[in-house]
């Protein structure tokens, strides 16, 4: 039976839910550096219930941990985006979209093959855009949805100006030595079982930057997240495993 107190929730306007939800999680044990809320904790994500990982989801703007490490690690390095810098962002996620799109004076651009919140429709493979045209690209989690993700780090990088920079971050198995692809597994269940997502087509192994570089890219992989205090992982929630991909 539903309750009278869930069909009352279920009738206010999203705003008065999302404060009442706010307000349950209220607390100072967490912080999301993304919009400066703190909480008791953060929600549990996954795709599915055995994929759940707890206190990782933000209440407020639905960061994850990705994007908390990505925001923390320019905040850090503010001499990476200057002003009237021309960022390309590809396929981007609503939290980060804002972030960059609030920074000094740039020439922001988002970018996807099907999203209807990006402002261009791209295909990562095939890039309409001119030699040298971006100072900046941010691609987090797509190479691994591409099947030619090789002819996109190619693309990405033409499209980069001379002294622009690229974080290209995909999730990867620290545990595999080589990327495993297998390209009969055609269906979403067997997908989530073999490369961990039902859209993936491939789980990047420890080779991910070599294939970066084969692509002709410049590959830093920077250990942002290790440099950061036990406090800071703990109240910011950010994988201190995750290695950020700075690509020139």
């Amino acid at each position: 039976m539903v309750s009278i107190s869930s069909l009352a929730k279920s009738a206010l306007p999203a705003r008065a839910r999302k404060r009442l939800m706010l307000r349950r999680y209220a607390g100072d044990q967490q912080e999301c550096p993304c919009c400066d809320h703190t909480f008791s904790t953060f929600w549990p994500s996954g795709e599915t219930a055995d994929s759940m990982r707890p206190n990782t989801l933000c209440p407020n703007c639905l960061s994850l941990e990705r994007h908390r490490l990505l925001w923390l690690y320019l905040h850090a390095r503010p001499d990476l985006v200057t002003d009237r810098a021309k960022v390309l962002h590809v396929a981007p996620e609503p939290i980060v979209a804002r972030l960059l799109r609030s920074m000094a004076d740039i020439d922001y651009l988002s970018a996807d093959l099907e999203s209807d919140e990006a402002m261009v429709k791209m295909d990562v493979t095939e890039i309409q855009f001119p030699d040298a045209s971006f100072d900046v690209i941010i691609c987090y989690h797509v190479l691994e949805h591409v099947p030619d993700d090789r002819r996109a780090m190619r693309e990405l990088k033409r499209v980069l100006a001379p002294g622009g920079w690229a974080l290209l971050q995909s999730p990867l198995s620290p545990g595999l030595a080589e990327t495993y692809e297998d390209w009969s597994i055609t269906e979403p269940e067997d997908r989530e079982r073999a490369f961990g997502q039902r859209d993936h087509v491939r789980l990047y192994g420890r080779d991910y930057g070599q294939r970066l570089r084969e692509a002709g890219w410049e590959v830093d992989c920077v250990e942002f997240a290790r440099t950061l205090s036990d406090a800071e992982i703990q109240r910011f929630s950010v994988d201190p495993e995750e290695d950020l991909y700075l690509c020139r």
